[in-house]
């Protein structure tokens, strides 16, 4: 239940804003934070997500059990440009592209807990003041 998006066309800083907002997020709540987004990249994320939990439906997963497991943004190749400065120099700009992995994973029959938070545990020393 992965999907990968390749050589999207904007920088990692930008696409992590995004990414941060859905991890540990459930399909369909992901689904609607992207819906409304004002980013570039929520609609190429969203198109990812969708891929992913297609992915998950033809393995026999059902995309309401599903949650973001992991979304990872990396740097991807650089298309090198040139700009014209004063007195016959040149600068160079640098166009990033990044990638963007994405993995589902199905939550457990019982209520979940939210992602990456367990449980608090409590001291000896409090319960035996009770």
């Amino acid at each position: 239940m992965k999907a990968l998006l390749k050589n999207y066309r904007q920088s990692p800083r930008k696409v992590r804003l995004v990414a941060d907002l859905i991890r540990g997020r459930s399909v369909v709540e992901a689904r609607a934070a992207l819906r409304f987004l004002p980013k570039k990249s929520s609609p190429a994320i969203a198109k990812l997500l969708e891929s992913a939990a297609s992915n998950a439906r033809s393995a026999g997963f059902s995309p309401e059990n599903l949650f973001i497991k992991s979304i990872t943004v990396d740097k991807g190749s650089v298309l090198k440009r040139a700009r014209p400065f004063a007195r016959g120099r040149s600068g160079s700009i640098r166009k990033t592209m990044s990638i963007v992995h994405l993995e589902l994973g199905a939550a457990p029959a019982s209520g979940r807990r939210s992602a990456g938070r367990p449980a608090r545990k409590t001291s000896s020393k409090l319960e035996a003041r009770s």
